[in-house]
């Protein structure tokens, strides 16, 4: 493995991390949210959960063997 491959998957590990970080939060949010009665699902965890998924597409396409994406 070259060098920038190692920075490459230290980068891709990074963001693996955050990912579960926005879903943490995410859940508290919701646990948060069912636990003060509210009905819907609170503007900030739809946001967390964006940000997730935006996270976990980056990291899928910084996976080793993955195809760019347009």
């Amino acid at each position: 493995m070259s060098a920038s491959d190692e920075r490459l998957e230290e980068v891709r590990a990074g963001l693996a991390v955050m990912a579960e970080r926005l879903a943490d939060l995410a859940y508290e949010e919701l646990r948060r949210a069912v636990e003060a009665g509210e009905e819907r699902r609170p503007e900030l965890e739809r946001r967390l959960t964006r940000a997730r998924h935006a996270v976990e597409r980056a990291v899928a396409m910084l996976a080793p063997g993955s195809s760019p994406q347009e």
